[in-house]
């Protein structure tokens, strides 16, 4: 059962005890992440992430590596773009460890100036990484048109301008806003005493302060019509389409969750065995869904040959177009819901995914659905559902796109398949 608590500084905690594990899983999130950045301060929330490892007062960052493998534990952070995460995987008995480091993480990194100059290099290439993996950029792409001229548009790696250009003050300045104990959620899933675990709390943050991050504003998803293409020297083209999604905090998002794995979330999909199987035009070929507080889209990729693009593009609105005609079949409902159910019940089995699952919920929308109430929720998912979701979805009058290529002419006749009727 998840139990929550709140420290006296304000800070949340929800945990889970899983007395049959002999692990347990630790994150400190935050609401921080690219949606609450400034033009100016796109990619300060994941160079804040990076820095965190590179020294507190009291610890190194060969200290801070060496304690955590010493025990043989996993310490390890993440941004996105609504929040950071900071986690630690260890054996149920360096629970103690496992606080310390991530709370001295959290309060006493000192932004050494050396070290961030050389952690700027070192982020600097992990944009550049991103820029040579193609099928990662069309991604961004994407959620940049579907979200243009809104925060949600903005890069989680930011620029290698805004990047280099960042200070020391920078980053106090940005951590004083955002590293609020109202906004910090600390989850926990895995073997731990209970009391334990709230006295290590209260002692680890202690002294933290109090107070509540600025909220960020209500995102919507944006008209269709909109098409990004970049070129670059590649034999491949990556094609996204997206459409409109639900929100996290919308029940509806179960029923998205279970059209996706009939769409292109699977092997057996639609997508996959149409364009893969029974074509050969497109190794990689699926759909996925994108869910934040206020908004969500769902998405459809494809990388095949670079003369192929437009006859892939126009396959994947086949697609669409079968699902809106004819909705989908009984027997592909009930086999995407057993699936849906089946990864859920495996995913849980691991002290780090419950954490994260936990994590996430509590922050990002105050709750947290129990095994049963997930289950219930997908169960409840028909053939209703279905026929109530698919025309919001699949609305080609709001259809976007991002297609990264070398072939300029074939770009073109996918911005034609992309924006008809606008």
């Amino acid at each position: 059962m998840l139990k929550r608590y709140v420290l006296k500084n304000g800070i949340r905690v929800a945990a889970q005890q899983l007395k049959e594990f002999r692990s347990v899983s630790i994150g400190v999130w935050i609401k921080a992440g690219s949606v609450y950045e400034s033009e100016k301060e796109y990619g300060i929330s994941h160079f804040i992430e990076h820095m965190l490892f590179k020294g507190t007062s009291r610890r190194s960052a060969a200290d801070i590596a060496s304690q955590m493998d010493g025990v043989g534990g996993n310490l390890n952070a993440f941004t996105a773009k609504e929040c950071t995460c900071y986690y630690a995987k260890v054996t149920d008995k360096q629970l103690p460890l496992a606080v310390d480091i991530l709370a001295d993480m959290v309060k006493n990194s000192v932004f050494d100036e050396a070290e961030m100059e050389k952690e700027k290099g070192v982020v600097c290439d992990e944009i550049l990484m991103v820029e040579d993996s193609p099928e990662e950029l069309v991604h961004d792409l994407l959620c940049a048109e579907v979200y243009n001229g809104t925060p949600l548009a903005s890069q989680i790696l930011g620029s290698e301008k805004n990047v280099r250009s960042f200070t020391r003050n920078d980053i106090l300045s940005y951590m004083a806003r955002r590293y609020m104990p109202n906004d910090i959620l600390i989850a926990c899933a895995g073997n731990f005493d209970e009391a334990q675990l709230i006295e290590l709390l209260e002692d680890a943050f202690s002294g933290y302060g109090e107070g509540s991050a600025d909220v960020c504003e209500n995102i919507v998803y944006n008209n269709g019509g909109r098409f990004s293409h970049i070129k670059k020297d590649i034999e491949q083209a990556h094609i996204c389409l997206g459409f409109p999604g639900y929100s996290l905090c919308e029940d509806d998002q179960f029923a998205m969750l279970v059209l996706n794995n009939i769409v292109g979330g699977s092997m057996s999909s639609r997508l996959f065995q149409t364009i893969r199987e029974e074509r050969g035009l497109a190794y990689s070929v699926y759909s996925y869904p994108s869910s934040y507080t206020s908004t969500g889209y769902f998405a459809l990729y494809a990388g095949t040959g670079e003369k192929q693009a437009a006859e892939v593009t126009k396959l994947m609105l086949d697609e669409v177009e079968k699902v809106l005609k004819c909705s989908v079949t009984s027997d592909e409902l009930i086999r995407a819901k057993e699936q849906f159910k089946g990864s859920y019940i495996l995913g849980q089995e691991s002290t780090s995914a419950r954490a994260n699952s936990i994590g996430k919920s509590e922050l990002l929308r105050n709750r947290t659905y129990t095994e049963s109430e997930v289950m219930e929720k997908i169960e409840k998912v028909d053939m209703a559902a279905m026929e109530r979701i698919i025309p919001y979805i699949f609305d080609f009058s709001r259809m976007n796109g991002a297609l990264v290529s070398r072939d300029e002419k074939g770009a073109q006749e996918v911005r034609k398949l992309i924006c008809r009727g606008n």
